[in-house]
């Protein structure tokens, strides 16, 4: 017997602007959406392949009445694909995240970020190819 890890839940105010934000991170779509509550991803997840394999974990949006408090105990890592990470710092900037300090100390490989509604996040090495 074992079980899929197939999403991700992320209490929030706003569900809309936050999916679009991480839409616009990730490559992302919306796959679905109702009250309250938006999921995206990179793929819409069937039955049949989760079963098959362990495929990448989808994102869902739901609204929360209360605001976050305290520092994330789970947050994201994200590693840039296709530029610099200072590249993708910037980027990320001008979507509405900011850089955050959690304690990580000035001498870090990584940066710490927060998207619109102050969730944690990394920014970590680039994966890009060295030209």
């Amino acid at each position: 017997m074992t079980s899929r890890f197939t999403e991700l839940v992320i209490d929030c105010h706003d569900p809309e602007r936050l999916a679009a934000f991480w839409c616009e991170v990730l490559d992302f779509t919306v796959i679905d959406r109702s009250e309250g509550r938006v999921e995206i991803g990179s793929w819409t997840p069937t039955v049949e392949e989760v079963r098959a394999r362990q495929m990448s974990p989808t994102l869902q949006f739901i609204q929360v009445p209360e605001g976050k408090v305290v520092k994330n105990r789970l947050h994201l890592d994200v590693s840039p694909i296709d530029g610099s990470t200072e590249d993708e710092v910037t980027r990320l900037l001008g979507l509405g995240a900011t850089k955050t300090d959690v304690g990580q100390g000035a001498d870090r490989s990584w940066v710490v970020m927060a998207d619109p509604e102050g969730n944690e996040f990394d920014v970590l090495r680039t994966l890009a190819p060295e030209n």
